[in-house]
């Protein structure tokens, strides 16, 4: 049996999808001023409060804490084991952090601003890594896209972290912020995929299995049919009926009849 409801299920997948909205905030808040570049400028300068839509990015990073944390408690049964509830419990770290970042803006409170940004790479790259064990099961591609994201993210994160010239500093965030909406969105469409396959089994099973109960009964039935029509009435024989008044008159070692 599914351990999740079909609407379970959809409702948290249609969360984890939903994070895809912080490209689109990201995007459009970008888009109102002037100067700041995806590669070399962090995220966190679009959520300051002397750029123009930060009130938007900051509302796009507490939404987005939301969705992440919505959509893991609601598909918590599906992630089984303890993979599954390690990817949960970072996932939920990863939503604080996202939390922090959007109610403490860097220019307002540094130090929480950071430990949210820590909390939420950390929490990122890790619980992807963990998600994908927790659903190898179920694919092994999404699996492997998965750990693929979480190694990224956690390259990158480090790359952040200790500084290192690999990427311009904002490629380098933007490459261990972004795995984690991107790996939630295609294991949502996994999972709504699969619960409809999920329900189509189900429903052809029931089907079938009403099947065969019909023809069973259709069977039994027959059975008796052919049983009531090979019993004989009462007081006849399966040869017909008895007379008992009949005598043969040809058998003559029958007792002889007395008459009054």
């Amino acid at each position: 049996m599914d351990p999740v409801t079909p609407s379970r299920r959809r409702w948290g997948a249609l969360a984890w999808l939903a994070t895809l909205q912080f490209f689109v905030v990201e995007t459009v808040v970008q888009l109102r001023g002037q100067g700041h570049s995806r590669v070399d400028d962090v995220i966190s300068d679009l959520g300051e409060t002397t750029w123009p839509g930060h009130q938007a990015m900051n509302a796009s990073f507490v939404v987005q804490a939301a969705l992440v944390l919505g959509g893991a408690l609601l598909l918590l049964p599906v992630l089984r084991g303890g993979a599954g509830r390690a990817a949960a419990y970072l996932l939920g770290i990863a939503s604080v952090g996202t939390l922090l970042v959007g109610v403490f803006p860097s220019d307002r409170s540094d130090t929480w601003h950071g430990t949210g940004a820590a909390l939420y790479l950390v929490g990122s790259a890790v619980g992807l890594i963990c998600l994908a064990y927790a659903l190898r099961r179920r694919s092994e591609v999404l699996g492997t896209v998965l750990v693929l994201l979480g190694l990224v993210g956690a390259a990158a994160t480090t790359f952040f972290v200790a500084d290192v010239e690999v990427l311009a500093r904002g490629a380098t965030e933007r490459a261990a912020a972004y795995v984690l909406p991107v790996g939630l969105a295609l294991t949502a469409l996994f999972l709504w995929r699969a619960g409809s396959t999920d329900s189509a089994g189900v429903q052809e099973a029931r089907t079938q299995r009403a099947e065969r109960a019909r023809e069973r009964d259709e069977a039994l039935e027959a059975a008796a049919r052919r049983a009531e029509s090979r019993t004989p009435a009462p007081g006849t024989t399966g040869a017909g009926p008895v007379d008992d008044t009949d005598t043969d008159a040809e058998d003559h070692w029958a007792p002889a009849r007395r008459s009054d």
